[in-house]
């Protein structure tokens, strides 16, 4: 199919769903609100543009993961609306893997309850062709290597652009082990972003950030996933010296998990905050779906007030 074609089907999609979420004013709390079908337009642009218009704005995006399927899909959907709806700019959705290298240990429980509930790609991909059509932010998919060579690169990324995911972070492979994966992701139009860490050294960084799509994932602390009582002032330098190789954006993720991290790391410079395990946790530790949703509300609405 012409991408001129796969973009217009994509455009708008009959909304046939009973209840869609609403983001809480400062007086009002959750609830599900009945809705008619209505036409909702999907996201026309992608994670580049994004950050363009963010930085014509002077305003530093807000990235929130969630992993798929924990508690479950139908969480993770309503979840993605609600993220959206509460003024995130871009969205990370995490795919479960048995063997989550980089992440801590809230993000790896997070995966294993959700293979545990029988969660796989497809359904994944199922989820998201109902749902990305009712964002308006772009979404970024969270996958390790081995799940996208099992499926082919070709085809696991034109199933990304057919379902119209923006862009694409895969944590466990080495620059030098790039090229097929850079090479299909920018055939489909799937931003690969790629990532680099205060242990890299600074030719390698500037290899990194050259072949990074969409933006620079700048990991804020040595190790895994997962949140911390305070974000390393090394970030500041990091930042100065990535934006002196590069004009990308950078956004900086790991460890990242209260407001006022956000506030610290945006006035550092940064032109993104990435915010992972603080958000799974929530969904995680709910006494029961909705809590989460409530629960995931006020504290995206506290990170994105501290961006303003």
């Amino acid at each position: 199919m012409a991408a001129a074609a796969l973009t217009s089907a994509r455009l708008f999609k009959l909304k046939t769903t009973n209840y869609s979420a609403e983001c809480p004013s400062a007086n009002n709390s959750f609830k599900l609100k009945p809705i008619m079908a209505t036409l909702t337009a999907a996201p026309t642009v992608g994670i580049s543009e994004t950050f363009s218009r963010l930085k014509k704005q002077g305003k530093v995006a807000l990235i929130p993961y969630i992993t798929a399927g924990d508690p479950d899909l139908s969480t993770t959907a309503e979840a993605l609306k609600v993220l959206d709806s509460c003024g995130s700019d871009i969205i990370e959705l995490g795919v479960p893997y048995s063997d989550p290298l980089a992440d801590g240990p809230v993000i790896q429980a997070a995966a294993t309850r959700a293979l545990a509930r029988g969660t796989n790609f497809d359904m994944i991909i199922a989820m998201l062709k109902e749902v990305v059509p009712q964002l308006s932010c772009p979404v970024a998919l969270f996958s390790y290597y081995n799940p996208i060579l099992k499926r082919g690169v070709e085809k696991f990324m034109s199933t990304l652009q057919e379902t119209g995911i923006h862009g694409l972070v895969v944590p466990d492979v080495p620059l030098e082990e790039t090229d097929i994966l850079r090479k299909e992701a920018a055939n489909k139009n799937i931003e690969l972003v790629l990532l680099t860490t205060p242990t890299t050294p600074t030719e390698r960084m500037k290899a990194i950030v050259e072949a990074s799509e969409g933006f620079v994932y700048l990991v804020s602390s040595v190790g895994v996933t997962g949140a911390r009582a305070s974000v390393s002032d090394k970030v500041q330098t990091l930042l100065v010296d990535i934006k002196e190789a590069t004009s990308k954006p950078v956004a900086v993720g790991f460890g990242i998990s209260k407001p006022e991290h956000v506030k610290l790391v945006a006035d550092w410079g940064a032109d993104g905050v990435i915010v992972g395990s603080a958000i799974v946790r929530i969904l995680g530790d709910a006494k029961s779906p909705e809590d989460g949703i409530k629960e995931l509300e006020v504290f995206t609405k506290s990170l994105k007030s501290a961006l303003v």
